[in-house]
């Protein structure tokens, strides 16, 4: 594999650790500034609408930056949110060094895929999983290894370690990411025609499984530390090794959804929506017994990202059919992090409201029960215009 892909499978496990780390953090950055867990939750909320607000406004906007200066420009956003998040004396102040990182997010994924393609022809699905194992590198060891840290030595000292894998990572880009890379069959982009899929009503309906589907999984994962200490009464150093659990269900999820998504799409959608609600209601209701807290907590893992390719394979067939799949493609992973702070605010709502740490896993159950129903909607309208053709 080219030293180019290294460097961007570096970055992508930074930006992993960051997205990841904080349902872990969230006891520290509570108890450091003096808040409830359910505020310190919008430390998750702000990067994850930071995401999804910027990250179709940056693809577009940089369009005609060559490609290499906008990575370096976004790993520079990456670098300065987070020193800003460690250094940060007030919350408010963690919340912009957390809004100031999300810019890097959802561009660098996008961009990077690009370039992995490009310069692995013939093994471009090699290529792409290869700059994705960083993300499963970051929840598999990143994310129980920063809680760990933050425990031992605090939750500021965690996002200076992030900050200094940046910098690594913004000299590898520099080094090994060739200057320019261009598609030759890359289609001119026309923003008009991009944005009228947006009035496509399975389109929508797609768009709306994103949300509500990883919503439904962050909903509880944001909060899960309060729910292993505080209900099923782990001790804080327990958190690390249960993420390190749901790190191995997240992988695992991810690879077998990605695998039978291929065969049969939509029931393989419809499946891990419905497994995914049933686990988050048995979670809300059995999170005392230590047990069943971490199996729970493994398998809504696994079933909440065996979600993630089928859904993304779904919104790409439909941007295509209605004509129109670019600006699609990078909004997507805009949606997914909408989902993540949907799924964060609603958390800290029924927090908020006395209903118990264990309640956001009931709220998210509920989420997965509307994404299976359009999910549902969705196939049974696809079937319905296969038979009109077929007719």
């Amino acid at each position: 594999m080219p030293l180019a892909i290294w460097a961007l499978a570096m970055m992508t496990f930074g930006i992993g650790i960051t997205e990841f780390s904080i349902s872990g953090l969230l006891p520290f950055i509570a108890h450091d500034f003096s808040i409830s867990i359910d505020n310190a939750g919008f430390a998750a909320t702000i990067y994850a609408l930071g995401v999804f607000l910027f990250t179709p406004v940056i693809i577009i906007l940089g369009a005609k930056v060559p490609q290499k200066k906008m990575l370096l420009l976004l790993v520079g956003f990456f670098i300065v949110g987070n020193l800003i998040t460690a250094w940060s004396p007030y919350f408010f102040v963690t919340l912009i060094g957390r809004f100031i990182t999300s810019l890097a997010h959802g561009a660098f994924i996008g961009i990077g895929s690009l370039i992995a393609v490009e310069l692995c022809k013939g093994r471009e699905t090699s290529a792409i999983s290869f700059m994705f194992s960083g993300l499963t590198l970051s929840t598999l060891i990143g994310t129980p290894l920063v809680t760990y840290l933050g425990y031992k030595i605090s939750w500021h000292f965690v996002f200076y370690m992030i900050t200094f894998i940046g910098i690594v990572a913004f000299i590898a880009v520099a080094k090994l990411v060739p200057a320019e890379i261009k598609r030759e069959d890359e289609p001119e982009f026309h923003l008009l025609k991009e944005l009228a899929v947006f009035k496509d009503p399975d389109v929508l309906i797609a768009m709306a499984i994103t949300v509500l589907g990883p919503g439904a999984f962050f909903t509880s994962i944001t909060y899960i530390a309060p729910v292993i200490t505080k209900v099923a009464g782990f001790h804080d150093t327990a958190v690390p090794w249960i993420l390190f659990v749901f790190g191995l269900g997240l992988c695992i999820g991810n690879i077998m959804g990605g695998k039978l998504a291929r065969r049969s799409l939509m029931p393989v959608l419809l499946s891990s929506l419905i497994l995914q609600a049933i686990m988050l209601f048995v979670l809300y209701f059995m999170a005392a017994n230590a047990v069943i807290l971490v199996l729970s907590i493994f398998l809504i893992a696994a079933f909440g990202f065996a979600t993630v390719s089928p859904i993304q394979h779904l919104v790409m067939t439909k941007a295509r059919k209605a004509g129109a799949a670019n600006l699609i493609s990078s909004f997507n992973i805009g949606m997914f992090n909408l989902g993540n702070a949907l799924g964060a605010w609603i958390g800290g709502v029924v927090i908020a409201h006395q209903f118990g740490y264990a309640s956001p896993n009931f709220a998210g159950g509920l989420l997965s029960i509307a994404a299976f129903v359009l999910a549902l909607i969705s196939y049974l309208r696809g079937k319905r215009e296969t038979k009109l053709a077929i007719a």
